[in-house]
């Protein structure tokens, strides 16, 4: 099993700023009995809100017993591979990355109602092959209790391989994880919600790896701007975007309209509309 020269006791971690209401503190007592009772787990470890919350109790549970495992590849944000390798090397925790190829999966370029399922399956899958390999008993992820109440064809794919969840398991809300993560001083506990790139293709529209990267890009501009959340959809040559109701003023000024518009069109957009309805997650 990998491991690093710190102990349990050589750990160093912050308290909590402040005081954290009764309720909140036993749900976080009760995520770290679930990982105490793991006896090594690796984590699949995004760089996101969740993630990176449930990496840093484990972490302060398990010490040289646990990793972080982060997958790599076109679909997932840029910037990820750079705030996964960052975050651990602060925190001197062990950083395995793998590269995942999803044009690979069966039922991916297609986009059918049930990719998400067989694109998890196939990552989760070859995580806890990763996994196996250094030895590690356990792998986790960072669902959440908000999340069962999406339709979310992956988490099937994650109970089939039983994959952990332990934030759910200790009935931990994201406003909880965010909670924790601003008392914790985590660097994401305001972190916007992002999820895999191809997300941003409706159904039975088919995937490309050149409108994935058109997509990326558009957001890695929008990220410039200072948006607490966005998403650009993808219409065939439409860019669709949304940002939350608050923020929609912003981007309708002629200055900021007009530079997105020159960025994306430049990428290969042919069109670039602005969603009113705002951002629906």
């Amino acid at each position: 099993m990998t491991s690093t020269k710190e102990t349990n006791d050589q750990i160093v971690h912050r308290t909590p700023t402040s005081s954290i209401s009764s309720e909140l503190t036993e749900k976080l007592n009760r995520l770290k009995g679930i990982l105490k009772d793991m006896s090594s787990v690796a984590v699949a470890y995004s760089a996101g809100v969740d993630s990176t919350l449930l990496l840093y109790i484990a972490h302060e549970v398990l010490g040289s017993r646990m990793c972080a495992i982060t997958a790599t590849s076109f679909v997932f944000p840029e910037n990820e591979k750079e705030e996964a390798s960052d975050f651990t090397r602060e925190h001197g925790i062990p950083l395995l990355f793998f590269e995942f190829r999803p044009m690979e999966v069966p039922g991916f370029r297609e986009n059918p109602p049930s990719r998400c399922y067989h694109c998890k399956k196939a990552l989760f899958t070859e995580l806890l092959s990763v996994a196996e390999k250094q030895g590690y008993t356990h792998v986790a992820e960072g669902t959440n209790v908000d999340d069962l109440s999406d339709d979310r064809p992956g988490l099937r794919a994650l109970e089939e391989l039983e994959i952990q969840s332990p934030l759910r398991e200790a009935g931990l809300t994201k406003e909880d994880i965010r909670e924790l993560s601003r008392q914790f001083g985590l660097p994401t506990w305001d972190k916007p919600s992002f999820a895999c790139l191809a997300s941003r293709f409706p159904y039975g529209n088919p995937i490309a790896e050149k409108q994935l990267s058109m997509v990326g890009q558009a957001e890695a501009y929008l990220a410039t701007l200072g948006l607490k959340q966005y998403r650009v959809r993808i219409h065939n040559s439409l860019a669709r975007i949304e940002v939350l109701p608050g923020e929609i003023h912003r981007l309708a000024e002629p200055e900021i309209s007009a530079g997105i518009t020159a960025r994306l069109k430049q990428l290969g957009f042919r069109y670039v509309t602005l969603d009113l309805a705002g951002y629906h997650g």
